[in-house]
């Protein structure tokens, strides 16, 4: 079954839907049917290297039996299919009036420069994001909207607003989370980045595949913290373990996603993208968003100084050629390093 994090076969057609699956899922899925066991063995190298990152802990740990794992997968499912999601992010005030703005061809700045003005607290984070690693394009600071606008061009406020809206969601709220909130926000803006690359390559609409590129990784932070609740609750405080968490988030990503693209109301077409990366049609070619997910997450990993997947089976994993490869990842060298001189 080909894509990228998706469930095992079968996993939506059964009879108890409450009931949290008991199958390992998997996080990435080959690309390739003629070198499908080597890259479903390169694959399950990367989902455990990254889990290991992302979780601040090593493989042993993962694979550790944990006895309250039913209890609460059983109540995470619950939540998540019927809509009782208490730490499911709201739809920003804003968002509609942006959404709009940005859909509308004419390319208005100016409207869209007073939309963003009148959110104090947007304007402030679309300023840091837009003077990041990640979409700074040069020596000088942005210090307003309309610069903002007018030196990254209407792609490049699409990305940066898209950025700014999810940034604070993702944020720590304590100690506790810190290690976790920070890496997967760096994780998603680099398969955010690498999913827009792509989507530019193939001619496809690049500021929607980085905006649904940020998902997973809000969607992570949703999961991480829903669970806590729920440990809480069942195990008089007590925090979920690292082989909880692992399960939580690869069998429930893809639903979080939707989740919050719906109550969001994002146009259609995200919600095709996300269908794609996680059921994708048989024999389809991989999504710009999946191999995204793939080539970011090798780079922030490689970038991190973590166990990684080789050079020679990244051909294996994804779709793209070896020079269309090699130009993504060039992009992301580059703002993960200056991220790094930051």
């Amino acid at each position: 079954m080909p894509g990228f994090f998706s469930w095992i076969a079968g996993f939506f057609t059964t009879d108890k839907p409450s009931a949290p699956p008991t199958s390992e899922a998997r996080l990435f899925n080959s690309a390739k049917t003629n070198t499908a066991k080597d890259a479903e063995n390169l694959t399950l190298q990367l989902e455990e290297n990254l889990f290991c990152w992302l979780l601040d802990t090593g493989p042993a740990n993962l694979r550790a039996k944990q006895s309250s794992t039913n209890k609460a997968l059983q109540e995470l499912d619950y939540r998540l299919t019927n809509n009782k999601m208490e730490e499911l992010p709201r739809r920003p005030m804003t968002l509609p009036m942006l959404m709009k703005a940005l859909s509308d061809e004419s390319g208005d700045r100016q409207k869209l420069s007073q939309i963003i003005l009148g959110d104090p607290a947007l304007t402030d984070q679309i300023l840091q994001v837009a003077n990041s690693p990640y979409f700074r394009t040069g020596d000088h600071i942005i210090e307003s909207v309309d610069q903002a606008v007018f030196v990254l061009g209407m792609d490049g406020i699409r990305n940066v607003i898209a950025a700014a809206v999810v940034r604070p969601m993702v944020a720590a709220r304590n100690s506790r989370e810190a290690i976790f909130a920070q890496r997967t926000w760096r994780w998603g803006l680099t398969c955010a980045r690498a999913a827009e690359c792509i989507a530019k390559l193939q001619k496809e609409d690049t500021s929607a595949h980085f905006t649904v590129g940020l998902l997973p990784a809000l969607a992570y932070i949703t999961i991480h913290r829903e669970l806590q609740q729920i440990c809480r609750a069942l195990h008089g405080g007590t925090e979920p373990d690292a082989v909880l968490i692992r399960m939580a988030l690869a069998h429930y990503q893809w639903i979080a996603c939707k989740l919050i693209a719906r109550e969001w109301s994002l146009p259609e077409k995200y919600h095709t993208y996300l269908i794609a990366a996680e059921r994708p049609a048989p024999n389809q070619e991989h999504t710009a968003l999946s191999d995204g997910m793939v080539i970011g997450s090798r780079e922030i990993l490689r970038h991190a100084h973590q166990r990684n997947l080789p050079e020679e089976g990244l051909e294996a994993v994804v779709r793209l050629t070896k020079e269309q490869t090699g130009r993504v990842r060039t992009v992301l060298k580059a703002v993960l390093g200056e991220g790094a001189k930051a």
